[in-house]
């Protein structure tokens, strides 16, 4: 066989490497852990979980060689005098081994000590594995390791976050320990493997997939209407992919809380996923608002436009100005980097050992700062489409007041979070603020587009059959630079039938007053004709159709019978 070639190798090392990274990635999301510790250092953080008072329970199985002895497992809780005193190890107050320890309190059993002479802690001394242990046995020469098997209960005032740490502080030589850790709240499935700031999560989840299935509903009937009639414009579209994202969220969310349930192990991938669809989904609702603030496809029509690469964005930023278009792109290109930078630093920066909100990172600061820019030029854009459209204001104004709330909710909240709210409950509380929200905007914008008559507010009056023909006879557009025509009744079509369409009237050849014209009068077979001076005459209506011998030709003395 030939040897493989240098590139072959190199990915080889490299899809190796990225797969170490991807296991240690999930592992580390995983409220059952396995695994093996091995660090210089002589105090270590392992893991954390929020117990429920009384039943939380944590189960432990650990070996370790005993030339490592004494090990301890420390469980410190979320006192600013605890956690907060001992850890990030680098800027904590307390900073060597036995400053740590010191912040524990004896009377409240926060020690397991790892070792026979503590009878709690389950462990046994037992001779070395040959196969199980060899690289023990060829590295530290022990012939001999504990075997730990043994749990804790927590019994607290409230839910309190409580941070497993192994340490030996009169080890030179680091900790070694293989370990197996289960941190339970109950039995029941949605209970068990849940941290108790996650509670209410995958319940909270199934309602609101259950909401949106009542809302895709919905607008599968409003885009079937809108369709027949003409009006399914492309800002329409958007909110429904928009909302199929969303859907498409919840689905992978609560596959991954029915295997988080079942296992206690994470499928980061759908976790991935579902976080992933939702930015989408947010960042598509966001275009939509823009561009309908700035007219489009209410105002403003839509033509192809070559300047941009993706047929579905190219679509939407037709008949804006190549500024406004350029402006779009920067905003839609920067809040996707935004949310790519979020999930990166979370996977990669976020500190295991610190509780923190998805948003609590640079990425997330900076997607706040987004959020409140383009609610101004969101503002912007309304109040300029509205100083040449006063028309609009049934429309534009509850959209205004709706969508401002929408812009602002998630930036205060994010701060609210971050700043105030306890860190025992805020994941739950936020999850359901979040869906909230965007059931609510979601929800609105169906409400405020129906195609109803009874529907003041209803935005659209210009077919999409007629986008190509809004221009007057010169080739210009009829109101500005890009404009529709004005409509008094604010574009509902559905208001009146005099309002509607005249297809017939589409293909009829326009003339000017100057122009001979002529009526014929059915009953009497005579012909009123009306010259450029403004006499009437009587015709015979045969002698409309001579012939002239000279040229061959019919001539008619009028356009339009």
């Amino acid at each position: 066989m030939s040897k493989p070639s240098r590139f072959a190798q190199k990915m080889a090392g490299k899809c190796c490497c990225l797969w170490i990274i991807l296991s240690f990635i999930i592992s580390a999301h995983c409220l059952y852990m396995e695994g093996e510790l091995r660090t210089v250092d002589t105090w270590a953080f392992m893991s954390r979980f929020c117990f429920l008072s009384d039943i939380g329970r944590l189960r432990f199985e650990i070996e370790y060689p005993k030339s490592f002895a004494v090990q301890n497992l420390i469980l410190y809780y979320d006192d600013p005098d605890q956690w907060d005193a001992v850890y990030p190890v680098d800027s904590a107050p307390l900073k060597t081994c036995h400053e740590k320890e010191s912040a524990i309190r004896p009377e409240n059993h926060q020690v397991i000590n790892l070792t026979t002479s503590f009878v709690w802690s389950g462990c046994v001394s037992q001779s070395t594995d040959e196969e199980e242990d060899q690289e023990w046995i060829a590295t530290y020469g022990d012939e001999e390791k504990f075997d730990c098997k043994g749990g804790r209960s927590f019994r607290s005032v409230r839910d309190r976050w409580w941070y497993v740490v192994l340490d030996n502080c009169e080890s030179d030589r680091g900790l070694v320990v293989k370990y197996k850790l289960t941190m339970t709240n109950g039995e029941s499935f949605f209970r068990k493997h849940f941290s108790a700031d996650q509670f209410g999560m995958p319940e909270t989840d199934m309602l609101f997939l259950g909401f949106y299935i009542c809302i895709l509903s919905l607008t599968y009937v409003t885009t079937s209407i809108l369709k027949q009639k003409q009006l399914l414009h492309t800002t329409y579209k958007l909110y429904v992919v928009a909302v199929i994202l969303y859907f498409l969220c919840l689905c992978c969310f609560i596959i991954y809380y029915f295997d988080y349930a079942r296992s206690g192990t994470e499928l980061y991938f759908f976790r991935l996923m579902g976080r992933i669809f939702q930015a989408m989904s947010d960042a598509l609702f966001l275009l939509m608002l823009i561009l309908m603030a700035k007219g489009y496809t209410i105002t403003r029509q839509h033509q192809a436009n070559t300047l941009f690469l993706f047929s579905w964005y190219s679509l939407a930023l037709g008949r804006i100005s190549n500024s406004g278009s350029i402006k779009i792109t920067v905003l839609m290109t920067l809040y996707c980097l935004a949310y790519a930078g979020l999930f990166i630093y979370e996977s990669v920066v976020f500190d295991p050992g610190a509780v923190l909100y998805f948003y609590e990172s640079p990425a997330g600061f900076c997607l706040i700062v987004l959020r409140g820019l383009t609610w101004i030029w969101f503002i912007y854009a309304i109040f300029f489409t509205l100083k040449h459209y006063p028309e609009k204001a049934l429309f534009y104004v509850p959209f205004f007041f709706a969508y401002t709330v929408w812009f602002l909710a998630m930036p205060v909240m994010i701060v609210i979070a971050t700043l105030v709210m306890p860190k025992w409950w805020r994941e739950k509380a936020m999850n359901a603020i979040e869906l909230s929200i965007a059931l609510i905007a979601h929800t609105g914008f169906l409400i405020l587009t129906r195609p109803s008559a009874a529907n003041s507010n209803f935005p659209y009056h210009v077919k999409t059959s007629q986008i190509g023909c809004v221009m007057e006879p010169d080739g210009t557009l009829q109101n500005n630079v890009d404009g529709f025509a004005h409509h008094g009744i604010n574009g509902n079509i559905f208001q009146s039938e005099r309002h509607q369409t005249n297809f017939d009237e589409l293909f009829t050849v326009g003339y000017n007053s100057s122009q001979e014209t002529a009526a014929v009068n059915k009953y009497s077979g005579q012909a009123t004709t009306t010259t450029s001076n403004g006499r009437r005459t009587d015709a015979d209506i045969t002698s409309l159709f001579q012939v002239n011998g000279q040229n061959g030709s019919n001539n008619l003395s009028h356009q339009k019978i």
